[in-house]
């Protein structure tokens, strides 16, 4: 159920930033009022993946890293921005630090 619920934080997160960028400044209303609401969702269920017991420094950096893959991507597919060498070994190194923290965290180190 938390894994559940963190996958759906990440989801409306990417889902508001993505609107974020729709929205062009808040000056377009359909995808301004998708950012509110997202971003609402999106920390509500975050919230509740910390109050079932998820290690805070474990839920944020999964919630960060998949968030900052999946925005990576959206923008390559749906905005034609660019990714480059460099851009890739840094989204590599932010997820190998996930894997790092939730590894650390496993064994109770």
């Amino acid at each position: 159920m938390v894994y559940l619920l963190l996958a759906l934080a990440i989801v409306a997160e990417v889902t508001a930033t993505v609107s974020l960028k729709l929205s062009a400044g808040f000056t377009k209303l359909a995808p301004s009022v998708v950012v509110v609401i997202a971003y609402a969702l999106a920390f509500g269920a975050l919230s509740q993946v910390l109050k079932l017991g998820m290690p805070l420094g474990v839920a944020y950096a999964i919630w960060c890293a998949f968030g900052i893959a999946a925005v990576a991507a959206v923008g390559v597919v749906l905005f034609g921005e660019r990714v480059n060498a460099t851009m890739v070994v840094g989204l590599l190194l932010v997820i190998a630090g996930v894997v790092a923290i939730e590894l650390g965290s496993s064994s109770g180190s």
